[in-house]
């Protein structure tokens, strides 16, 4: 009994400190990306840790009470808008569709730039709400946090991790200046392309030359969406002397949703942790009413169609083609949609509110996924090994959708030639031939093979800052220098001055030499 008793004490006092439960501050970016951020939030719940999530009094994604995480909502506007983003997603197609007026787009597309500028302006405002709330920020101290998680698509967990002093984590695809690989590793213009300029890494000459047009206008555009809001920030609490962007190059863990079967080979650093399709999971048994409806599919198996949270209806006609398309096809059609029934619906097609999109993508039935392109969609589509038609509508869905054509696993639509007979012949080429579904599945066999699934090792990381007090060794310093030493221009500069003073002096020495013989020889005559 002794002996036993002793084995379990010595047992608990390795477990104990292997098991030991941190402090997490979570500041999300709302919409979409909480979809990212709720996986991790919920993995490191179920595995001990205490979470809390700072969420604005207008949160559109996320939830004020849950089983995994405590909220802290500030009394606050947070400029969540879901209705304008819908709206906006609404107008795009309108013109697309009828193929409006560059200067129609163009307008639009301000309109946008006019929207992420009030976003951030918010966000600022939500800052310095927390920072002047000495009730709150008291509170934020004493609770002694271990870490902050955050997505730098908003400045907010940057500022607030500087200002508590405490390691910071990102859940990154992008930051407020734009794909994060950019922001922290060295990003040859030559061979790699900005999202989303919809180039690939084997450019000609002319596409390099757009790639660095493209960067340099995308560049300045950020910084004037985002840069007066953070500078202003960044100099009432931290001083004239810091840099906003710097303190978000300063954070200890990058962990990037992407892997490289999607994403082009490109320079990383130490600190950057890939965790592309770490949301991808197992499929589970279907609802019975969705498993009898694919099981009817028979030997022609199922498509499956959704466009994302925001593109819930498309206008009548464009909805009409896609549905006469659909009926047009001998395999059954699962389609997410919420907006009337379209008159050219088909028998094989079900019209659902919403579908479990993981579950039905691991069906061995589903042959065809009709995707926006959005990041979550693709990576579980590639998880699964199922070939994609892709109809992008905004941001970033035609330049993800643009590097799986480039990797053949999927064929794209503008939805301004969208009609029945096109998206049927589209559709049938993909499903047609073999070569779209062999690949997929070589990117999933890939995708699949690793030594530590995705999401284990973005805990594993989180947890390490957690225990190490940050990540400093993994951080490289190149931030910090000035442009002109980052390239090396001052070094350049000084080298080229010294061979032209070499040359100079040699140039003077030979000059003398000449006068010397010159003098002599007259002398002599």
């Amino acid at each position: 009994m002794f002996l036993s008793l002793a084995s379990i004490i010595s047992l608990l006092a390795v477990i104990i400190p292997a098991t030991h439960c941190g402090k997490v501050l979570v500041f999300p970016h709302d919409g979409s990306h909480w979809v990212n951020m709720r996986v991790l939030v919920e993995e490191l719940h179920s595995r001990g840790h205490t979470v809390t999530v700072i969420r604005a009094a207008d949160s559109w994604y996320i939830s004020e009470t849950s089983p995994h995480y405590h909220t802290l909502t500030v009394d606050i506007a947070g400029g969540g808008d879901e209705d304008f983003f819908r709206l906006f997603v609404s107008e795009v197609i309108k013109i697309k569709q009828s193929k409006g007026s560059v200067w129609a787009r163009f307008a639009l597309d301000m309109e946008l730039k006019d929207k992420f500028f009030e976003l951030h302006k918010k966000i600022c405002e939500v800052v310095v709400y927390i920072f002047e709330n000495t009730v709150l920020m008291k509170s934020l101290q004493d609770a002694k946090y271990d870490v902050v998680l955050t997505d730098p698509a908003n400045g907010g967990g940057v500022m607030l991790a500087h200002y508590l002093g405490l390691p910071l984590v990102f859940n990154a695809r992008w930051t407020v200046h734009g794909e994060a690989h950019f922001a922290i590793a060295p990003s040859p213009l030559s061979y790699v392309p900005l999202p989303p300029s919809e180039l690939t890494d084997q450019m000609t000459f002319y596409e390099r030359i757009k790639n660095v047009v493209f960067y340099t206008m995308r560049m300045h555009l950020y910084k004037q969406v985002v840069g007066p809001h953070y500078s202003a920030l960044s100099r009432r609490y931290f001083g004239p002397d810091v840099d906003y962007f710097s303190l978000f190059q300063a954070a200890d863990i990058w962990l990037m949703r992407v892997d490289f079967v999607f994403e082009f080979p490109r320079p990383i650093m130490p600190n950057i942790i890939h965790m592309g399709g770490f949301q991808c999971k197992p499929a589970k048994p279907l609802p019975e009413h969705l498993e009898e409806f694919v099981q009817s599919s028979g030997e022609h198996g199922v498509i499956i169609m959704s466009l994302g949270t925001l593109i819930g209806e498309l206008p009548r006609d464009l909805a009409d083609e896609i549905a006469a398309a659909f009926a047009k096809l001998p395999q059954k059609v699962i389609w997410r949609y919420k907006g009337d029934k379209p008159a050219t619906l088909g028998n094989n097609t079900l019209l659902v509110d919403w579908m479990p999109q993981n579950d039905l993508l691991g069906h061995p039935n589903v042959k065809l996924f009709v995707s926006h392109g959005g990041t979550n969609g693709i990576y579980e589509a590639i998880y699964h090994g199922v070939p994609i038609v892709g109809i992008p509508i905004v941001f970033d869905q035609a330049d993800n959708l643009s590097r799986l054509r480039a990797k053949g696993v999927a064929e794209v639509m503008d939805i301004s030639e969208l009609d029945r007979k096109t998206f049927q012949t589209v559709i049938q080429a993909v499903l047609n031939e073999p070569s779209y579904t062999v690949n997929m599945q070589r990117l999933s066999r890939l995708h699949r093979d690793q030594p530590m699934k995705p999401l284990d090792r973005a805990i594993f990381w989180i947890e390490f800052v957690m225990r190490h007090k940050g990540a400093a060794h993994l951080r490289t310093e190149s931030y910090r220098m000035p442009w002109y030493s980052y390239h090396s221009v001052d070094v350049m500069l000084f080298l080229i001055t010294v061979v032209l003073l070499i040359l100079l002096l040699f140039a003077g020495l030979i000059r003398s030499c000449c006068r010397l013989c010159s003098k002599r020889k007259v002398k002599s005559d």
